[in-house]
Parts: C-alpha cells; structure tokens; sequence
C-alpha cells in the first residue's frame, strides 16, 4: 500500500473512531460525566394540555440543573404509540421516561391495578393523602423497579366519570348490556362487568373512530381528557359518577437509569414537590369549567346524589379486592397500605 493510501486510511480510521466515542463514550462504555445524554419522554397526553405544561417544566429543571447534559425530547398525544406500548418500551429502554396512567403501568406491574379500583377514594383529597404516604411510595417504587421501571413521581388525570350515546346513566341498570370503551387494564374490565356492562379494551388512539362508528355505546374517562382528545363530540350524556381516581405516574426506563452519573440520577429523583402539587391543582381546577362547557355544548349532565353514588359503590364493592388477589399478595399489601390498614 502506497504511502497516500496508508494516509487516507488511517485519517478514515480516525475519523470513525471519533464518531464512536462522541456516539458510544470512550470505549463503548456509559456516556460519562460531560456528555450529553438523550431522555426521551413519552405520553398518550394531547399537547396543548396541563400535562404538557407539567412536561415542559420538568424537562426545563433537567435540562438546567444537569447544565444541559441531559436533553429532553417530548413525545405527545401518542406519537410514539398507545400507552401499552409506551409501558414496554420503556422497560426495554428504547423510551427512557413514560408518563402515563398507573393503570397502563400494571400490564408489566399488575399490583398497580388497585390504586384505579372503583370508589377507593371520596375525593381527591383521600387520595393524595392515600398516594403519598411513604410507605404506598415504597411499595410502588420497589413494584416498579422489579418489572424494569424507576418511579419518579405521581401525576393526575382525576376522576373518571361515564359518557354515553344515547343512554342516560342513573343507576347501574342503565349500563347493563352497554358496549362500554374499557381502558386495557384488569381493574377498569372488572369493574364494567360488575355493573352489566359490555366491556370492549381499545387503545387510547383508537377510541374516538370507534365512538363515531358506534362500535361502543360510550366510554368513562375525566372531563379534561374527553375535551382534549375530542371524545365528548360523540357523547350525548354525561354522569359525574366519578367512580375512579386515576392518579398520573411518571417512570424513567431501569436499564437507562442505572447507567446514568450519579449525579444525573439524583436530579430526575428528586424533581420539585412543588412542580407535583401544580399538575394536581391546574388539572383539578378545570373539572368544573369543563362540566358547564359540556352543559353548553348540549351534552345532558347528570349529578348523581349521594343515594345515588352508594348504588354504584354497592355494585362495585368486590372489584378491589378481587382485582388484589388476582395480582398476588404484593397487590394485597398495597390496597392494604393505600386503605391506611
């Protein structure tokens, strides 16, 4: 080999080389202390929306206080896929942040199921009392961590309620025999055929199509997350059965997670509490707006009465336990410790 040809060889090695290290780190090795590491963040969440205001004040906290090491890519509206999906590929690590509900989470962490368990909470503020309780955090947190997953901190979608087509709901009589949308988790189907209901499982970015081609007679979800994906133009009536809390729950990817600088690590586990206690409040605050809004659109509101809300409470009673033991004693402790027991 000529000495032109040894030159451009060796300045073409080089050059890969250099792209190996900026790419891999040093060796193929964890990229270290000043390099800049990509966290994907990925939710069924609409943009334009309080979640995306939430995302967009935790991605700026990383971003500063890593010094802009960290960079932070935000995934929308099901960009990326539906929220089972989302759940897998974060434990894979090729999503290193899902933010999501607990509900989507308990495919891979079926414990999870009972924090979604009808009439578990009387109102958002047994919740948050329930939810924060170091040691409910405990549990989640090592449940997580043994399918794949880093808790970082809870979110909020809020009560879930009843929309229906064309069927009023009064009492659970009224849900009998209904095809009801049923978010793809073991809590939310238990639940629906307690009541009489038809459950069908579809994904969040399949729904509306399926409202409009009347291959369900309604769906439940908060009033905020019908407005935001547009479901309510396919309703006509609207119960606030609230019969659901849905808390939100932000994870990062394990597999990611453990081969971040110390550093790194301590900053995505210790976001804010104020930034948690915002995304609670700026959701909640829209509930009754967003109930007059639907009065306005035409959509029959119903207010079910405490008489009311006992029936379907009655209706439900065994759903929590029975969803616990089919998830395993873990699942057990957990509604135990979410029940202040």
């Amino acid at each position: 080999m000529g000495n032109k040809r040894i030159a451009l060889w060796a300045t073409g090695v080089s050059a890969l080389l250099c792209a190996a290290v900026v790419f891999f780190g040093v060796t193929g090795q964890p990229a270290g202390a000043q390099e800049t590491i990509e966290m994907k963040i990925a939710t069924v969440a609409p943009e334009g929306t309080p979640w995306e205001k939430q995302l967009r004040k935790v991605r700026r906290y990383v971003e500063e206080q890593s010094g802009n090491r960290v960079r932070v890519k935000m995934f929308m509206g099901g960009s990326l896929g539906g929220e089972k999906a989302l759940v897998r590929r974060t434990a894979q690590g090729s999503i290193q942040c899902f933010g999501g509900s607990t509900a989507a989470l308990g495919s891979l962490v079926p414990e999870l199921n009972v924090i979604e368990a009808p009439y578990l909470f009387n109102d958002a503020a047994q919740a948050d009392a329930a939810l924060d309780r170091p040691e409910v955090i405990q549990q989640v947190t090592e449940l997580v961590e043994g399918r794949g997953f880093k808790f970082a901190f809870w979110a909020e979608n809020g009560f879930r309620s009843w929309f229906t087509k064309e069927r009023p709901i009064r009492t659970p009589a009224d849900l009998r025999g209904l095809r009801m949308r049923s978010q793809e988790a073991e809590v939310h189907l238990a639940t629906y055929r307690a009541l009489g209901a038809s459950p069908v499982p579809i994904d969040v970015t399949n729904v509306l199509t399926s409202l409009q081609t009347n291959v369900v007679d309604g769906f439940d979800n908060t009033p905020l997350f019908a407005f935001a994906t547009s479901w309510y133009q396919a309703a006509g009536h609207f119960t606030v059965s609230e019969h659901s809390y849905q808390p939100g729950i932000i994870v990062y990817s394990k597999r990611w997670f453990d081969g971040l600088p110390a550093d790194v690590q301590q900053i995505l586990t210790n976001i804010p509490r104020e930034m948690v206690l915002e995304g609670r409040t700026s959701v909640r605050q829209m509930d009754p707006i967003l109930i007059r809004n639907l009065e306005r659109y035409g959509i029959q509101v119903h207010r079910p009465s405490a008489a009311e809300k006992a029936a379907f409470a009655q209706a439900t009673r065994s759903v929590p336990d029975a969803v616990a033991r089919g998830a395993g004693a873990k699942a057990r402790n957990l509604l135990r410790a979410i029940r202040g027991r």
